[in-house]
């Protein structure tokens, strides 16, 4: 049984994570195990584990997204600019925000799913046509935003900011769906061989392209969260973040050759990586090298994957 369970990615990732926290908390027993450290921690991640939760379903299905960092600053970015420059009010600004995200997720979708592009030489040209968005709509940084869409994400509840609980609520909602209803279900099929699911009379297509319309929604949920947690929007909000999200759902159980995987697994990798970052700024190791361990990690999580795929053949 115990064996059983520390082959499950899952467990052995929470298990993981449990033993470099009491090692960080020995090493660094002021600065890591406190309240302050611990929100702070779970603030920093939250976004990064709902974007996570997009491209584990993608990386379940067989696919992934390149464009989701580019999309967290665009939908932020277009957010801000239409209630700060055009003064629309603050519902109509997100739903905007959010038809973007949609759209964009339906372009990447129908044209990697029904015309056949390769998921990576699509999702890499949508990530410069954002970004190069991003400049545009937000410019050098839009600031002075309004009080109550910055309450989104800067409000708190139980001393906790109010991300850290929309991103619980949609790991929370998005297990459920996976595990539950059939729809998501079939993504398992998908990625496992997507021949035989075609045969069984799942709409592949179509499937697909619904993923990559929630991972871009939930990446533009990210980039509005993000935008009203800092008070203000800027072009080079969400660099990097694509990468630091494939590594969290890899570490998390995922697998490159689809098929496998499970949404907790999302945030146990995104808090792993948190938590690695987290010691990293307590013993003040200079951000250079935060970069150069952060990519290591990702190698050894492909690696990992590798290893895992291996074996079970």
């Amino acid at each position: 049984m115990v064996k059983k369970l520390l082959q499950d990615r899952v467990y052995s990732l929470a298990i993981t994570i449990v033993m470099v926290c009491l090692a960080a908390s020995i090493i660094f027993p002021d600065n890591f195990p406190t309240f302050d450290n611990f929100s702070q921690l779970l603030l920093n991640l939250s976004i990064d584990t709902i974007v996570a939760v997009g491209m584990m379903l993608l990386l379940i299905s067989g696919a992934f997204d390149l464009s989701v960092g580019s999309m967290v600053a665009f939908a932020g970015g277009l957010t801000a600019n239409l209630m700060y420059f055009h003064q629309i009010p603050i519902p109509v600004a997100i739903l905007a925000g959010l038809l973007v995200a949609l759209l964009v997720g339906w372009i990447n979708g129908y044209l990697i799913a029904y015309q056949g592009i390769n998921p990576m030489i699509q999702t890499l040209a949508m990530l410069g046509i954002l970004r190069g968005g991003a400049l545009l709509v937000a410019g050098a940084g839009i600031q002075n935003l309004p009080y109550w869409y910055n309450a989104i994400g800067q409000s708190r509840l139980l001393g906790i900011q109010m991300p850290v609980w929309y991103m619980l609520l949609t790991v929370g909602v998005f297990s459920f769906l996976v595990n539950k209803t059939v729809f998501f279900r079939r993504y398992y099929y998908i990625g496992g061989n997507e021949k035989a699911a075609e045969l069984s009379g799942i709409r592949v297509k179509q499937m697909k392209q619904y993923a990559f319309i929630l991972s871009a929604m939930l990446a533009g949920i990210a980039g509005i969260l993000l935008t009203s947690r800092l008070g203000a929007a800027m072009s080079t909000l969400g660099r990097g973040l694509e990468l630091r999200v494939i590594t969290a759902v890899i570490l998390g159980g995922a697998s490159l050759t689809g098929g496998v995987g499970k949404i907790p697994g999302a945030l146990l990798g995104a808090l792993f990586m948190g938590v690695i970052a987290n010691i990293m700024i307590i013993a003040r190791i200079s951000g250079l090298w935060q970069d150069i361990i952060l990519g290591l990690i990702l190698i050894a999580a492909v690696w990992l994957d590798l290893v895992l795929l291996r074996r079970t053949k």
